[in-house]
């Protein structure tokens, strides 16, 4: 089960990552998605980004495979 952590995000609202499958799970507020093999380092600086939203943008949205879950 990935832990979700709340994010101060105008785009975002929660974040979770579990690194035993390099799953991201990113909680928009009206939807959810999950972002595989996607490396520690890249959840790490999503955390750390000023703007997540911008991050997100730049660097998961069209770089990783991705499924809505909810």
């Amino acid at each position: 089960m990935i832990q979700m952590v709340p994010v101060s995000s105008s785009n975002l609202r929660a974040v979770g990552y579990d690194p035993n499958t390099q799953t991201l799970r990113i909680e928009f507020h009206s939807r959810t998605y999950d972002y595989y093999n996607v490396p520690a380092s890249i959840h790490s600086g999503l955390m750390n980004a000023s703007s997540k939203g911008q991050y997100h943008y730049a660097h998961i949205k069209n770089s990783y495979r991705y499924k809505k879950i909810g």
